[in-house]
């Protein structure tokens, strides 16, 4: 359910505005997506499991929040996250 430290390194590295760059939108995006790949499939799995679920929904709801403040800080940023991401569509 939860990603490796490599995996997170490796995403920040890729994510990140600069060099110390660890709390970017982007970067939290980046994170929060793949938390949300890796529990979606956990759900899947477990029919049952709604703690895992309503999880689900607040890393959803937070990427969302995340996405609407950068979508309105930076649209040029917003589109291109998306686009780097796969998500909307």
């Amino acid at each position: 359910m939860s990603i490796t430290k490599d995996k997170k390194q490796e995403l920040i590295k890729e994510y990140a505005q600069g060099a110390a760059d660890t709390g970017s939108v982007e970067v939290q995006c980046a994170i929060l997506t793949e938390k949300i790949i890796n529990l979606t499939e956990h759900c899947k799995k477990g029919k049952k499991d709604f703690q895992s679920h309503r999880g689900l929904l607040v890393w959803v709801n937070r990427r969302k929040r995340l996405l609407r403040y950068l979508n309105r800080i930076n649209r040029d940023r917003y589109q291109a996250l998306i686009k780097k991401l796969g998500i909307r569509g």
